[in-house]
């Protein structure tokens, strides 16, 4: 491991959003620099803390807690993570009452050691005030692929989504003239020329500010996106993006446990590795809200598929009428919070049927598992297109309407997690998967790898003297 150079420890700050899927990368993150030695303090909250010091006992990150704000018009009390919130159409009042905590971050930036720079999450666009008044770079972390940021930054600039084009229809990515997108893949916000609301003042404050900030931490690699990430850098003066990723393979999770200390979803798929029988992982990420009509066609799909499937939910109150019971041996329903990589990981894992987070998308990549999309949210259809058609480590489900966003009946579901799991595509994207799997492993490989490469270079942008 390499040491610092300099006489003054070298010191980072992070902000993850309240939101696990925004934190989980952020605490791989903590650790890349832990790696290279260099101080790391950690923001977060009371309700958040738990988690986070959990996550990173073994280390000596150091955990600063804000408080939340409280009696916020709309947002419950006691909810400190959009995890938790009773629906998404609370997510944009959620996201400006984060402001409420700025003047107590800034009294706690004053009792730290100098700090060298910060990465905070997108959303906490008011992190930029606090950055420049210290005197550090803001990074900005969206946890998104270039693949994404780059189409999103042709659709905006050339209007593509203005003209008279109906939502399914396919319209050319002028820069990328391979990729065609429709309306559908976007928010609402985007193919609005007069967009208000929430919505649109949070998109404003937040890419005003990203536009301002010293850089993007790309939680991807080079080799997967070589075509966007020189996109975004040869068209942007200053806010380059890094690719220091993928950050889930910062360090691998720790599963040293006896079999009687292993979950009960664990020791199934055990089972079935030792049966030779293939399983199906099934989720849909903590954000998703899913209707009950759309949750029987999924248990319908599941079960005369004949596949064996393990399904991870965070809806506990999900009832499915005799479902489990009818598949009972060859799927399972968790309803509890589960270490996603140690499935992914599990060789049992053949399939993952997702909603096509980011996140979601690079564990399932980096464990060799092929994805059959679903998207549902945000940037998610994206996501879909470049796992389908730009990298082929996937196939899509099938919606009844043939739309980006149209319901999926049950044997549309049947088909296509047959397809997956036994079929020729299925074979073909499991093969290529396995290809990219190596492929990120090779970037994050110490001395050589590009996105090792990648975070020194971004240490040496910001004056760090870190012997190489």
């Amino acid at each position: 491991m390499e040491s610092l150079c300099s006489e003054q420890t070298y010191h980072v700050v992070l902000f993850p959003f309240m939101a696990k899927g925004h934190t989980i990368p952020i605490l791989d993150l903590a650790r890349l620099f832990l790696h290279r030695q260099i101080a790391v303090t950690i923001f977060t909250t009371p309700a958040n803390l738990p988690f986070i010091a959990e996550s990173l006992a073994d280390t000596n990150v150091s955990i600063v807690e804000l408080s939340f704000p409280s009696n916020v018009p709309e947002i419950p009390t006691g909810i400190e993570s959009t995890d938790m919130l009773p629906s998404m159409l609370l997510w944009p009042s959620f996201v400006f009452s984060t402001k409420l905590m700025q003047p107590n971050f800034e009294r706690a930036l004053e009792n730290l050691p100098p700090v060298n720079f910060m990465v905070s999450d997108g959303f906490l666009w008011w992190t930029l005030e606090s950055a420049n008044k210290f005197g550090f770079p803001r990074f900005v972390f969206f946890g998104m692929s270039n693949y994404a940021m780059c189409v999103e930054k042709a659709v905006y600039e050339n209007k593509l989504l203005f003209g008279p084009e109906s939502e399914e229809e396919l319209i050319t990515v002028t820069p990328f003239p391979w990729i065609k997108i429709t309306r559908s893949d976007f928010d609402p916000s985007f193919s609005n020329p007069e967009s208000k609301g929430l919505f649109f003042e949070l998109a404003k404050l937040v890419f005003t500010a990203a536009s301002s900030s010293f850089g993007y931490i790309m939680n991807s690699f080079y080799e997967l996106e070589q075509v966007f990430v020189d996109y975004w850098n040869n068209h942007s003066e200053r806010q380059l993006t890094w690719c220091i990723g993928p950050l889930c393979l910062a360090e691998r999770p720790r599963l040293q446990r006896v079999d009687n200390n292993k979950p009960t979803w664990i020791q199934w798929l055990d089972q079935k590795l030792e049966q030779g029988q293939p399983v199906l992982y099934v989720a849909f990420g903590t954000q998703t809200e899913i209707s009950l009509e759309q949750l029987q066609e999924i248990s319908i799909g599941l079960e005369v598929s004949k596949v064996n499937f393990l399904w991870v939910t965070r809806d506990k109150g999900i009832n499915l009428e005799g479902f489990e019971e009818r598949v009972k041996g060859r799927g399972m329903i968790v309803r509890e919070w589960v270490e996603q990589r140690e499935i992914l990981m599990h060789k049992s894992v053949q399939g993952f049927l997702s909603h096509c987070g980011w996140n979601s998308v690079l564990e399932s990549m980096c464990e060799g598992v092929p994805i059959l999309a679903w998207p549902m949210i945000a940037e998610q259809p994206l996501n879909a297109r470049m796992v389908v058609e730009e990298i082929q480590i996937g196939l899509r489900v099938e919606t009844c309407d043939g739309s980006v966003r149209g319901f999926v009946k049950s044997e549309g579901l049947r088909k296509t997690v047959k397809e997956l799991m036994e079929g020729d595509v299925g074979k073909k994207t499991r093969k290529k998967v396995k290809e990219v799997a190596k492929m990120a492993k090779e970037a994050m490989k110490d001395n050589t790898g590009s996105s090792w490469r990648s975070r020194d270079l971004l240490i040496q942008n910001c004056n760090c003297k870190v012997s190489l």
